[in-house]
């Protein structure tokens, strides 16, 4: 009996002793795994701390339950805390990406747009990207999709014009980085070896602030730049290569994306103008960054397995066509005819590149004004335009005179075109648009009769930049005749002058 208890205490014994050394392999394999954090994090705060070690596996259900609780507060309208469950809720996940992620989201999109005032929502999106950028990366350092929605913030958020209020959030953003690097243009020798006072201040502000690297910041550049860094698509690429350096066995495929796709941005708005009517910053296209925008789409092409080639380089194709038009429209017309002899070298004619064999570079560019206006519709053409003419005027009056000129010579193809399609008796009276000088005499009366609700001194430069009286458009002159296209600055106003 005594032979068999020690046989059983022993046979216990070891079978402690082989469960302590496999529990150790388990929690070495979990941890390099991510299924759960034991250690101490370092430099974590003491909250933190706590809850990654004392709680241990109580962590999860309680996570579960402030979810419930701070989706609860949301819908009741208790924004506030509900960021607070949320930060608790990070804190008890750390190493996992999706509360950071989620919350971020949450309050950039979701909670910003409670808020009417364009600068409470401002308030929101930027506590959402320091979300991701001061704390989630933090302890989440290898995550693609981290890197991913940070970029995304930057280009979709800041950078595109779905919400109401991008453009105060561009604005504050470029004011912010303008402080830093004026222009937008670094100066690296500077900023990498500062001297003055106010050089150190600006690096210290940029690295401990905003996380900027000044090297990784000087390597985008030259992989794709000058970028303007007053700009939020530029951060958007920042942040892109940064998440492809530090996520090494993940996909990089929507961070790549994160990188051509704002450089398309950039060839639509990302050239920073100051209006000299308001003094605030305004954008327009950035014609110069059509070959590193191609670049970024074929560094994408070739780092991307077969599989998911043809999707960039459909995208590709439909880059460098916006690349004709808008050359064409910014009166660059060699350089527009020879990215459109790119196309067809490169892609050939047909289906597969979108350009019919008997295509010229104008027919194309006017072609793609088309698409958008439909020139079957009387309506839609004759809005269209008046929007060309519209924005053909204003960039005149702020000193534009490219993209004016452009613009206003888009307008008369346009129209040409279209008069040569109704000129059949069936259809002539039925969908005829008047005379081009009388939709530019109407489109100019829009913008300087008096309660236009136009800036004045827009006005004057107007009505200085078109040689025409200070009167015209009072209600004396509404019955003018003639009316001047923009022709070349300084040229005496003529009805349907041309460049």
């Amino acid at each position: 009996m005594n032979a068999k208890r020690f046989l059983l205490i022993g046979a216990l014994v070891v079978s402690v002793v082989a469960s302590g050394l496999l529990q150790r392999g388990l929690n070495r394999d979990r941890e390099a795994m991510g299924i759960t954090r034991t250690t101490v994090i370092s430099n974590a705060p003491p909250v933190l701390a706590f809850t990654t070690v004392a709680l241990g596996a109580f962590r999860g259900l309680i996570a579960n339950a402030l979810w419930i609780r701070a989706t609860e507060m949301q819908e009741e309208g208790k924004y506030f805390e509900a960021v607070q469950l949320a930060d608790w809720i990070t804190k008890l996940q750390p190493h996992s990406d999706a509360p950071w992620i989620f919350q971020a989201w949450n309050m950039a999109y979701n909670i910003s747009v409670k808020f009417p005032d364009p600068n409470d929502r401002w308030l929101w999106v930027q506590r959402g990207i320091e979300l991701l950028r001061d704390e989630g990366l933090k302890y989440n350092p290898n995550k693609a999709l981290m890197y991913r929605e940070l970029a995304w913030f930057f280009q979709h958020k800041m950078g595109a014009n779905l919400d109401d209020a991008h453009l105060v959030y561009k604005g504050q953003w470029a004011a912010r980085m303008n402080k830093l690097i004026p222009g937008g243009r670094p100066d690296y020798p500077a900023l990498l070896d500062p001297k003055s006072p106010e050089e150190k201040a600006a690096l210290k502000e940029l690295v401990e602030k905003y996380k900027l690297d000044p090297r990784m910041m000087q390597r985008v550049d030259a992989t794709y730049g000058p970028l303007d860094w007053r700009l939020p698509e530029t951060h958007a690429i920042y942040w892109a290569m940064v998440g492809i350096d530090h996520s090494p066995t993940q996909d990089k495929l929507p961070l790549r994306r994160a990188i051509y796709q704002p450089m398309l941005a950039s060839l639509h708005h990302g050239r920073v103008v100051t209006n000299r009517l308001t003094g605030t910053f305004d954008l327009r296209p950035n014609l110069d960054m059509i070959p590193n925008a191609l670049k970024a789409y074929e560094d994408a092409i070739a780092a991307e397995p077969e599989s998911n080639r043809d999707n960039i380089a459909r995208a590709n194709r439909n880059f460098l066509k916006d690349a004709v038009y808008f050359l064409y429209a910014n009166n660059r017309e060699a350089d527009a005819r020879r990215w459109f002899n790119y196309i067809r070298d490169k892609f050939g004619i047909g289906p597969q590149s979108g350009i019919d064999p008997d295509a010229t570079m104008e027919s194309f560019a006017i072609g793609k004004v088309e698409e958008d206006a439909n020139e079957t519709s009387r309506d839609r053409v004759t809005q269209a335009l008046q929007g060309l003419l519209s924005r053909s005027y204003y960039n005149l009056a702020i000193g534009d005179e490219d993209l004016g000129i452009g613009l206003e010579r888009i307008a008369q193809k346009i129209y040409d075109v279209y008069r040569a399609k109704t000129l059949h008796p069936a259809s002539k009276d039925r969908v005829a648009l008047p005379a081009l000088s009388e939709i530019k005499r109407e489109v100019l009366l829009s913008l300087l009769r008096p309660d236009a609700g136009v800036n004045p001194e827009f006005q004057a430069q107007l009505r200085a930049r078109l040689n025409l009286p200070s009167d015209f458009g009072m209600p004396a002159t509404n019955a003018a005749p003639v009316v001047p296209g923009p022709g070349p600055a300084g040229t005496p106003a003529t009805p349907e002058a041309k460049p």
